[in-house]
């Protein structure tokens, strides 16, 4: 018995697999364990599924919690829980493993074959996966200015999901954690 009939993935041969002349080996991979889906659904769920890992690997680790939200994340997507959670296991080693080439390579992908409103969708979801440990740390901050800019997100929107996530950016903690402890204070206003 193969590795993919033992964990259900034998692929339905009467759906051939959807392998575009831009599909980057990345992609292609994480297409194969979705083969049962719509070819071209599988393919934005594999692209979604490593950007979203990405997001998460940025400080170059991938937290239970942040696992988790991208399992939810490709629940939310369509597939199914097992699915969600083998996808999620393969996007972040992909994403732990592969250089910055391939990154800008899957992110510009799903750009080409997304709407708007799933970019924006996906940002978001990068956010939330982000910010599933609670805070969004520096390293994060800037991926995810990465993959707004890859996504073609203009920078007022971004800017915009950006903020509905303020409270969880590293940065903005010690600033304003800086802006209340000033030194005058302690000296009581003299000076």
């Amino acid at each position: 018995m193969s590795f993919r009939r033992f964990l259900g993935l034998e692929p339905d041969r009467s759906v051939a697999p959807a392998v575009a002349a831009g599909d980057t080996e990345t992609v292609r991979r994480l297409v194969a364990t979705l083969d049962a889906l719509p070819p071209d659904h599988a393919r934005l769920l594999a692209s979604a599924a490593y950007v979203v890992a990405r997001a998460a690997s940025a400080d170059l680790r991938i937290s239970d919690v942040e696992t988790a939200a991208i399992e939810r994340v490709l629940v939310e997507g369509g597939l199914d829980e097992a699915r969600a959670v083998l996808v999620t296991q393969m996007a972040k080693l992909q994403a732990l493993v592969s250089g910055a080439t391939e990154d800008y390579l899957v992110t510009r992908e799903f750009r080409e074959i997304s709407t708007p409103e799933q970019r924006r969708a996906l940002l978001r979801a990068c956010f939330v996966v982000a910010a599933a440990d609670d805070e969004i740390t520096g390293q994060e901050a800037v991926v995810l200015g990465q993959i707004a800019g890859e996504l073609g997100i203009d920078r007022e929107e971004a800017s915009t999901v950006r903020a509905e996530f303020s409270e969880y950016l590293t940065a903005l903690r010690l600033a304003r954690a800086a802006g209340s402890h000033r030194p005058d204070e302690e000296s009581g206003g003299s000076r």
